[in-house]
């Protein structure tokens, strides 16, 4: 879906609905106080966020996992799960970029099983266990800061510095997941990506003094970069708030000379690649996307975009790690011995 307007700005539409959100507020509460979640054996950190829609959560996942699986107790046994949102496994399946695509375990499970060994389940805890039995010592969450089936020892919540909490208020009435105090509770720390243009930490530090809020950016990677400056760009994007990455084409010195922009996972048919390409030619321009839209292209299109390549950075990576350490060193003492 494309959130509406009045989710970032709020109006009559955003207060008619109010009521409804507060019923859903209320469901996600009722939902965590019956739940008996299950302990994984291994430790597990969730990647989530309060607002639905993109906020940089599997770049993030991504750091995360280059970071702890450069140990050398941990390669090659930090796993991701995610629930593969549109598509059609419910897993538990280990995601195989040769064999699966998009339509079968979803966009960002193909980001993630180019780095580590991810898996797609609808059931988190069959998930954690799949992984487990393939010699997985450490989770990573995709997601999932509002299921409470399956133990955290580690949860970060992501906040896209640009959007924020949008106009504070729970789906309808805004894009909130559920009321901004009742995540962050269940949180161990924040992470803002971007320039911090809406006071979202602000707005943490009053609700929780105590929570650790780090800083990151999204930054592309050096090839990315080289290959975009200078060049005519026509952009498209079916990501949470495509204009966070036309703005990065423009700072790295694309001439964007038309964009489009699409749904959240949104599903490319043939007839979008024709048209798309068309609208490239028509103004003398490449065509370029997201590595989050590119695994949707269809594969039999007559040339495929270029593709913006972008990692996390941290500002400031020894907080990260004192936080890594504090929260994981005790049940995972050989790696860090």
């Amino acid at each position: 879906m494309r959130a509406p307007e009045f989710w970032q700005n709020g109006g009559p539409l955003a207060a008619l609905l109010a009521p409804a959100g507060c019923l859903y507020a209320l469901g996600g509460r009722l939902r965590h106080a019956m739940a008996a979640p299950r302990a994984a054996a291994m430790p597990v950190i969730c990647v989530g966020n309060i607002v639905a829609g993109g906020a940089g959560k599997t770049p993030v996942v991504l750091g995360l996992g280059a970071k702890l699986a450069a140990r050398p107790a941990l390669a090659g046994r930090v796993h991701a799960l995610t629930r593969g949102y549109g598509g059609e496994l419910t897993g538990p399946v280990r995601v195989d970029p040769l064999v699966h695509d998009a339509w079968k375990v979803g966009d960002e499970p193909l980001l993630l099983a180019r780095a580590l060994p991810t898996w797609v389940a609808r059931d988190r805890v069959a998930g954690a266990a799949a992984a487990v039995s393939a010699g997985a010592n450490l989770l990573i969450l995709d997601d999932g800061l509002q299921n409470p089936a399956l133990m955290k020892d580690l949860s970060f919540v992501v906040i896209d510095g640009g959007a924020g909490f949008g106009n504070g208020r729970v789906m309808p009435a805004g894009p909130l997941r559920e009321p901004i105090a009742d995540g962050l509770a269940r949180a161990d720390a924040a992470v803002v990506v971007g320039n911090d243009r809406t006071d979202a930490a602000a707005r943490i530090a009053r609700l929780r003094p105590d929570l650790p809020i780090l800083k990151a950016r999204l930054v592309a990677s050096p090839d990315s970069a080289a290959m975009l400056a200078g060049k005519r760009l026509v952009a498209f994007a079916g990501i949470g708030r495509p204009q966070k990455f036309f703005d990065s084409l423009r700072d790295l010195g694309g001439d964007i000379v038309a964009t489009r922009s699409f749904a959240d996972h949104h599903p490319y048919s043939r007839k979008d690649a024709t048209t798309l390409l068309a609208l490239a030619a028509a103004h003398d321009a490449r065509l370029v996307t997201t590595a989050k839209d590119a695994v949707r292209w269809p594969g039999d299109a007559e040339r495929k975009p270029l593709v913006l390549d972008v990692e996390i950075a941290w500002e400031d990576e020894i907080a990260l790690d004192l936080l890594l350490a504090a929260k994981l060193a005790q049940q995972l003492p050989e790696a860090w011995p």
